[in-house]
């Protein structure tokens, strides 16, 4: 067997040997030119005859090496090496029981699956490649004659070694760690030393320490060659492990490379080089510790270069690649084809060629880039057998680099073309869609303005069917009023400032501003009265126990003794908070449209009104207002939308004091150009020569926000024009034709936009800055132009009114403003007022509210009204100034204060006088057992109020520690007395804001009072370095200038008493009323 197995052996190596010289010879014969009797040799044809020869031997050996795969090898006897000659029939072969090491061979895992074989297959496989198992020595003699003997134990001292006997068959069939006894080494055959020196790899480098590739970098030693003098000076390098496992330092193990690779039949020689090769290496196959070393890593042993896409064949590297690698070269030769036209493609100068990692990628069908995933996968696959292939890859990736190499400029002209074939049918497909995507565009359009129009029109059906149904309900409660108010009734407040969006964004802290009026739960003062209030901010546990409490002191006020136990009517007022909230709370959206999306809200009001008479009673309307009456089913007390939103502005109520006969300031409304804004101001300027400064206010604006002024005294014509009034004096030229006055209004209109840019200013620059902002918003939205005063002594006032649905009108509440720093704005008011006379303001407040009720506004309206006196005459002058549509924040005051006085206001005669206090006494013997009760005489009383006092450090104390602070510091009301302090909380999340309310027995107490908390509340929650943004000093110096006034006017009274009678005798019994000064700034 040894014999046939070494002729073929022969055979092959003559085969390669035969091939190597005929290429040698057609290198030989293209370099020279030979000639004979003066004749050149053809060697065009010599080449070809040698050409022909080599594909004859090249088809003799592929065949030659596809035999020889087929066949199926077995172990030689290593017992006797130098014995040449093997029985002619060999059909077992049975070896002693020394020749087989004591190891276990590891498993060696198929680098893929066999496509059609059969589990039994596959099976059988799998034991045969495990030589541990049982069935491994059975199937063995079965399958191929082979019976192996039972293993001995490994010898602990023997060196140990290591060798891969593969086969075509068998696959890899054992890798050994373990030693060979001395006397077992197989001797080295000199003859045959030299063939297979440099085909045989050493042991050492066909087995290594299998390791999983890690991503990183690592230290790995470089291995021994056995034929290398250099292996004794092995040192350390840092090579990468890339992801794809084909880095240099991968090793043999983990490589299927080397446990797929098929060796020839083992010969005489093979034999000889294992003896010497196992003889080398015994020192360096001793097992290794993987915890204490570094991995090591084989380095390549056949690399070559490739220059310029080609290879030189001569090369001594590639030459040594070629021997070692003879039996599967004509697959490598096509790789190596490959690489080269992919090489010389993208014009790589040159490439490093890891030949073992090229032969296993070969092996592996690696290469094979038709079952790949594409010509992408296959590059990556050629890039991987580079030792070099960063910089290969580098080159490459370079832009236009493909068009350096070979065929670049062919390649160039096909990307050329295809990129513009590709834009030339992508605009000719675009072109054609066109017309396309103009019919998507067009229906999508049509489609989406049919849907829009469709619920415009459902909505708009909606809001008609709403407000049918608040008209109807509003006829039924016109009919019913004086029975609804009379009977028990529930009362649904909901306390929505219905302003434009563009006002609602620009107010901060818009959901507590809507909650200044919770004065409103003390409706149930009233027996028959049950209170449904609808917060715009998450009330706290502290707020809902203040408030229950306060509206619990009913008994104890009544009686006057503050022991007394809580009233019931805490249980007849309610307080609900929409659940929109959450979902809108940076919206500033009105309490009605937040109450609209409340469904849970709005389905637990139903159920408190079931069965009973109830109305709701809104804010600023809004028209979100009527669909939470509609789904509500009762009837709103309040004034349509678009009637408010027409007569709710300062145009609209300048249109209704017309109309009702009232005196108001000089003016002009709707103006929405410069044009109307300059004729109109030059105009009033010139019939109006004694007042001094004019104000323009915005028509939507609220609470002096609004509002500018420019003062005349800063007109250059305007001692001229004084000259011209004196001289015709102030009855001529008010009834003198217009060609008297038309000079002086020429003047005035030149200087009027130069005098409304350089001096105008707004009232309130935190909303608007400048006078161009102002101006801006103030033709956007339209406004008004009107005189103030001509007065140092000017004095405003509001007045509550409620329109009925009957038709008749009451006076609700009336009080003295207290103005801001900038004169314009309101902070608080007293109450009662006592600046005009009552019956002067009561026949006011009647043609106002007769005038409203004739334009279909109803329900509760506060109108600001301004007295002085003229300075011509020294008569008192009242003007209507402003108009407001909706439940104000001085009568939810009023209410908190008729609540904590038991007591009545008397708008007719500006009086507000306190119930007398109940007691309980026992009567005489007789009566003995019977209680009686005893009233005190009724007593008057004056309040003063503020809805919105502003302090940023309030938000740094809780109400708790607010409520002690100001009871250490004597701040209360005292229920006997009834007088002292209340406060009105709005919100428990920031608490920056509350009402106060003084009331005493006359008004400069409570004004002393009140000025005395505001300063009191300072000092505790101020530091001197930390002061706070507050209204308290702005209020305080107001207040002083009011106490001042009224110290005046009763010294004023004092005097007029004491003159003669006879005197008085002669004054008009008309005479009006001295108002209460309030200086303007």
């Amino acid at each position: 067997m040894a014999e046939v197995l070494k002729n073929k052996d022969e055979v092959g190596h003559v085969l390669v040997q035969v091939q190597d010289d005929l290429r040698q010879l057609k290198k030989n014969l293209v370099r020279m030119t030979v000639q004979q009797d003066g004749e050149v040799l053809d060697i065009q044809a010599l080449d070809t005859a040698i050409s022909r020869t080599e594909n004859g031997i090249r088809r003799q050996a592929e065949y030659y090496l596809k035999t020889i795969n087929n066949q199926v090898l077995t172990l030689p006897c290593i017992e006797e090496p130098e014995k040449k000659i093997a029985p002619a029939k060999l059909v077992k072969w049975q070896p002693t029981y020394e020749t087989i090491p004591n190891a276990r061979p590891q498993r060696i895992q198929i680098s893929g699956p066999s496509p059609g074989e059969k589990h039994k297959s596959a099976f059988i496989t799998r034991l045969l490649n495990n030589p541990s198992h049982p069935k491994n020595k059975e199937l063995m003699q079965q399958n191929y004659g082979i019976q192996f003997p039972h293993l001995h134990k490994r010898n602990r001292d023997s060196v140990g070694t290591q060798r891969v006997v593969t086969g075509p068959a068998l696959g890899n069939f054992a890798t050994t760690h373990g030693g060979l006894p001395k006397q077992l080494h197989p001797k080295s055959l000199p003859e045959c030393e030299h063939t297979n020196a440099a085909l045989q790899p050493s042991a050492a480098d066909l087995s290594s320490v299998q390791t999983p590739p890690q991503p990183k970098a690592v230290h790995v030693l470089q291995r021994e060659d056995s034929g290398q003098n250099e292996s004794e000076n092995a040192c350390k390098r840092e090579m990468d492990v890339t992801r794809d496992g084909m880095a240099l330092g991968r090793s043999a193990s983990e490589s299927p490379t080397f446990r797929t690779m098929r060796a020839p039949p083992p010969s005489a020689a093979s034999g000889s080089s294992d003896n010497r090769l196992l003889t080398h290496g015994l020192a360096r196959l001793t097992p290794l510790n993987l915890q204490s070393i570094p991995v090591p890593a084989a380095v390549s042993k056949y690399p070559f270069t490739v220059v310029e896409g080609q290879i030189d064949p001569d090369a001594p590297d590639y030459s040594r690649f070629k021997k070692q690698y003879c039996l599967c070269w004509g697959a490598i030769e096509e790789a190596l084809d490959q690489l080269q036209q992919m090489l010389l493609d993208f014009a790589v100068p040159l490439a490093r060629v890891c030949g073992e990692r090229l032969a296993a990628c070969m092996q592996s069908s690696e290469l094979n880039w038709i079952g790949c995933r594409g010509w992408g996968t296959h590059l990556e696959k050629l890039l991987s057998v580079l030792e070099n292939r960063d910089e290969v890859w580098d080159l490459m990736c370079q832009p236009g680099q493909r068009y350096k190499g070979n065929g670049g400029h062919q390649a160039a002209a096909v990307r050329i073309q295809t990129c513009w074939r590709c834009y030339s049918a992508r605009t000719a497909y675009l072109l054609q869609l066109r017309p396309k995507w103009a019919a998507q565009i067009i229906t999508m359009s049509l489609l989406k303005r049919a849907k829009l129009g469709h619920l415009k029109k459902s909505l708009q059906a909606s809001r008609l069917r709403q407000l049918e149904n608040y008209r109807i309900r509003a006829e039924s409660l016109a009919a019913n009023w004086k029975h609804i108010t009379s009977a028990k009734r529930t009362i649904i407040h909901v306390p929505s400032l219905g302003y434009s969006q563009h006002q609602r964004l620009s107010l901060r802290g818009f959901d507590v501003l809507q909650n200044t009026q919770m004065g409103r739960l003390c409706d149930i003062r009233d027996e028959n009265v049950e209170v449904i209030y609808v917060s715009p901010v998450c009330l706290g546990e502290d707020v809902l126990q203040y408030y229950t409490h306060l509206l619990g002191l009913q008994t104890a006020i009544e009686l006057g003794d503050a022991s007394a136990p809580e009233s019931l009517c805490a249980k007849r007022f309610t307080i609900l908070m929409p659940e929109a909230m959450e979902y809108f709370s940076t919206r500033n959206m009105c309490l009605a449209s937040l109450l609209k999306y409340s469904p849970r809200t709005l389905k637990r009001i139903k159920n408190l009104i079931q069965g009973k008479q109830a109305y709701m009673i809104g804010g600023v309307t809004h028209i979100d207002e009527l669909a939470v009456a509609d789904e509500l089913e009762v009837p709103l007390l309040g004034t349509e939308p678009a009637v408010a939103q027409l007569y709710g502005t300062k145009s609209g109520g300048r249109r209704i004091f017309s109309c009702a006969g009232v005196d108001m300031p000089p003016g002009k409304w709707d103006i929405y150009t410069l044009e109307q804004l300059y004729e109109g101001l030059a105009q009033l300027m010139t019939e109006h020569m004694e007042v001094h400064r004019w104000l323009f206010k915005i028509d939507s604006e609220v609470g002096g926000r609004g509002t500018a002024y420019c003062d005349v005294c800063n007109l250059k014509c305007r001692k001229w024009a004084q000259q011209e009034f004196s001289r015709h004096g102030p009855k001529q030229w008010k009834m003198s034709l217009p060609q008297v006055r038309e000079p002086v209004m020429i003047k005035f209109l030149e200087e009027v936009p130069h005098l409304l840019a350089s001096h105008a200013r707004p009232a309130n620059t935190s909303c608007y800055t400048t006078w161009t902002c102002f101006l801006e918003h103030f033709l956007r939205e339209g406004g008004v132009i009107e005189a103030f005063p001509p007065s140092d002594s000017v004095t405003c006032l509001t007045v509550d009114l409620l329109v009925e649905p009957g038709g008749d009108v009451h006076m609700l509440s009336c009080g003295d403003q207290l103005r801001g720093l900038s004169g314009l704005e309101v902070v608080g008011c007293t109450v009662p007022q006592s600046s005009i006379c009552p019956d002067v303001l009561h026949s006011i407040c009647n043609r106002i509210g007769q005038a409203c009720q004739r334009r279909s506004i109803m329900g509760h309206l506060s109108v600001d009204l301004v007295t002085f006196l003229d300075p011509s005459n020294l008569e008192q002058q009242v003007w209507a100034i402003d108009l407001d549509l909706g439940y104000s924040n001085q009568l939810a005051m009023t209410q908190l204060m008729l609540m904590m006085t038991r007591g009545t206001l008397d708008c007719h005669t500006s009086k507000l006088e306190a119930s007398p206090i109940v007691r309980d006494v026992k009567s005489s013997v007789r009566h003995a057992g019977v209680k009686s009760k005893v009233q005190t005489s009724v007593t008057s009383r004056f309040a003063v109020m503020c809805t919105r006092l502003l302090h940023t450090n309030l938000s740094l104390v809780y109400y708790s520690t607010f409520f002690l602070m100001c009871k250490a510091q004597g701040i209360g009301y005292d229920v006997k007395a009834r007088q002292g302090t209340v406060f009105a909380l709005h919100d428990s999340r920031d608490r920056r804001s509350l009402g106060m309310l003084t009331i005493s027995e006359n008004l400069q107490g409570a004004l002393l009072t009140f000025a005395h908390n505001l300063s009191v509340i300072h000092q505790e929650i101020s530091a001197p370095n930390m002061q706070g943004t507050n209204n308290f000093k702005d209020l305080i110096k107001d207040i002083e200038e009011v106490l001042g006034m009224t110290i005046q006017n009763q010294t004023t009274s004092h005097e007029e008493k004491e003159i003669p009678a006879v005197g008085s005798e002669q004054l008009s019994p008309h005479k009006p009323h001295r108002s209460t000064p309030n200086k303007s700034t």
